[in-house]
């Protein structure tokens, strides 16, 4: 399946600057993780889809979020393989499993091994790099 930003040309330096707030910019076009419990979306219970705050892709769905306890957004899984893309990051001495945006490879956070479920992953994400579309009714209970 082709995704519609995937042909998107990538926005340039200035315009993100612009269209992103320092704290948007840092974090995903730098690699940068705000600090815990500082993002606005880490104790978020709103149903609906996150999105890439970069370029609008499809990331996760609401119902795969669970509060892990370490002050930044966390998810069970990606609503789409392709939409998160994962790569090794040996920045500080340590390896750890960096995420990525599938679409405009904009630095989402990274995933651990710990989380609940039949995965076992915990995607621990930037409240920064994501963008919450609410959903227009409740979901069922």
């Amino acid at each position: 399946m082709k995704l519609p930003w995937k042909s998107a040309p990538k926005s340039g330096n200035a315009e993100l600057r612009e269209r992103l707030s320092p704290e948007q910019y840092r974090v995903t076009q730098k690699g940068g993780t705000e600090r815990p419990f500082s993002g606005r979306y880490h104790d978020a219970k709103d149903d609906g889809t996150y999105r890439c705050i970069v370029c609008a892709a499809e990331l996760f769905d609401s119902g795969a979020k669970f509060d892990s306890g370490t002050g930044w957004p966390s998810f069970t899984e990606a609503i789409d393989t392709t939409n998160v893309s994962l790569h090794k990051d040996r920045k500080f001495g340590i390896v750890r499993t960096e995420a990525r945006c599938g679409g405009c490879d904009a630095h989402l956070g990274h995933v651990f091994s710990d989380g609940p479920g039949p995965s076992g992953e915990r995607f621990c994400m930037n409240s920064a790099s994501l963008q919450l579309d609410k959903a227009t009714h409740d979901r069922p209970s």
